[in-house]
């Protein structure tokens, strides 16, 4: 037995254990990646419409 019958094993298990984790996982995890941004860009635009009401009506900024 030398190092190589080890090496070879530990890559099947890791190569077997990562297979079986992506196969379940599928594509939900770049699906909420994707939702996520959106309700994040849907909330950052939302903040800044009220920004830029409240700018509208504060005539002692500085511009």
């Amino acid at each position: 037995m030398n190092s190589n019958v080890i090496f070879e094993t530990i890559g099947d298990v890791l190569l077997w254990s990562t297979a079986v984790v992506f196969e379940n996982v599928g594509n939900l995890f770049n699906n909420a990646v994707i939702v996520l941004g959106f309700i994040g860009l849907f909330y950052w635009l939302n903040l800044q419409r009220k920004f830029n009401k409240e700018a509208e009506n504060n005539p002692d900024q500085i511009k």
